[in-house]
């Protein structure tokens, strides 16, 4: 059975990789978008980061223009938006899709394998999966499910 470390992505302004360099974190892997009603949800994202990221925490995030089209802009475009508005600072991934044929092998394990999920289509941009440092998903959230709100279930795989 995969894991998180046996996957690989490219980095927003970058190149593609293994998503090993990341092996024995707990990660949040979240699928995010500029125009969207969630997008403020990147400040509790980043809080997170800052916060966990020096006990083992990453912050994944992969934007997705999926979802009504919140997310047309080039990968330049999107790492200006984070980066002025909401000082991102943890891993920004390429564009990708997260339901449909073209989702990305990632998501694709994601909604197989995180207990609950039931193989489901992700439904909007913000939906949040939390993964072990073992590299097997934990638990799924929903897009309206607030950043702070995962902390316990982050605190408890620390």
């Amino acid at each position: 059975m995969p894991i998180l470390s046996d996957f690989a992505a490219t980095r927003l302004l970058g190149g593609p990789e293994p998503l090993s360099d990341f092996a024995g974190k707990v990660a949040l892997v979240v699928n995010v978008a500029s125009h969207c009603g969630n997008t403020p949800q990147y400040e509790g994202l980043e809080a997170l980061y800052r916060t966990y990221g020096p006990r083992g925490l990453v912050v994944m995030g992969f934007p997705c223009n999926q979802f009504s089209g919140q997310e047309p802009g080039t990968a330049a475009e999107i790492a200006e938006f984070c980066t002025v508005n909401f000082a991102v600072d943890f891993p920004m991934f390429g564009k990708i899709e997260v339901n449909g044929p073209g989702a990305d092998p990632l998501y694709k394990w994601l909604k197989r394998e995180t207990p609950g999920s039931g193989n489901r289509d992700v439904e909007w941009n913000f939906a949040k999966f939390l993964v072990g440092r073992d590299g097997r998903p934990v638990h799924r959230y929903g897009d309206k499910f607030p950043p702070s709100a995962i902390a316990s279930d982050i605190e408890a795989l620390l």
